[in-house]
């Protein structure tokens, strides 16, 4: 399926941990994104949010506020900031029900709206991170980007390009996101494990990282309209900017 900014599946939005919301302001102007959406409905979950849109994706900072968050655990296990979620869309969620079914992999969250339905998939069976897979009504809306993002024309071309997931086997952990995600399982023996997404504009590329405490997303690449070249570390990612 196509979408007005690319076929599916495609990353739509990383998610970045940390203790609080100050990073924000940083990430903002690195991205050179609008003032951020605010969701107020996470507090259900004990956490506060800001969402930046950039192109067609988003990379949102969650928080925790309260006690006993799986966010705060995640926190404490790191010892600081880090790379919590990657979240694409896919054309069917129920063809995706089935492949994580057949994977044995827990839910851990499934939220449902008329614009969406969103299946977060236990991190320990996946491997490297919490993922989330989506099904948007029409087919690439972001409801978690906000009205102000769907009432503007956004950037189609820039967005999430690659993003650096470190696991402790990349081999079996690659195989495992592509069968769920539902594209090409890279080569067994691979060198560069790499999936490729969005008709091959997106990878998702899998490193070794034998402390599993350390597992997660540790980089990005992030096409900026109008940004400059550049990398810094952000939450504890590095993110690559280039020019969309």
């Amino acid at each position: 399926m196509t979408t007005p900014y690319g076929p599916l599946p495609r990353l739509r939005q990383l998610v970045l941990a940390s203790a609080d919301l100050s990073v924000v302001a940083r990430l903002q102007h690195l991205l050179r994104a609008p003032d951020p959406y605010l969701d107020e409905g996470i507090a259900h979950f004990g956490l506060v949010n800001a969402v930046l849109n950039v192109g067609s994706s988003f990379v949102e900072v969650i928080a925790p506020q309260q006690d006993g968050t799986a966010v705060g655990r995640f926190l404490e296990r790191r010892g600081g900031p880090g790379g919590y979620m990657l979240m694409a869309e896919v054309a069917d969620a129920a063809a995706a029900r089935a492949r994580i079914a057949e994977q044995g992999v827990r839910l851990v969250h499934e939220g449902l709206r008329e614009d969406a339905v969103d299946l977060h998939l236990h991190p320990r069976d996946v491997g490297g991170t919490l993922l989330a897979l989506d099904e948007m009504t029409p087919a690439g809306s972001w409801c978690w980007g906000g009205d102000a993002w769907t009432q503007r024309t956004p950037e189609a071309t820039g967005g999430l390009r690659e993003v650096v997931v470190a696991v402790d086997d990349p081999e079996q952990v690659a195989r495992r996101w592509a069968a769920l995600i539902g594209v090409p399982s890279p080569a067994a023996g691979a060198g560069d494990l790499r999936l490729t997404l969005d008709g091959g504009a997106q990878t998702v590329r899998f490193v070794p990282e034998p402390d599993r405490a350390q597992a997660g997303v540790v980089g990005a690449t992030i096409a900026v309209p109008g940004g400059q070249a550049g990398e810094e570390v952000v939450a504890g990612v590095a993110l690559v900017v280039v020019p969309a």
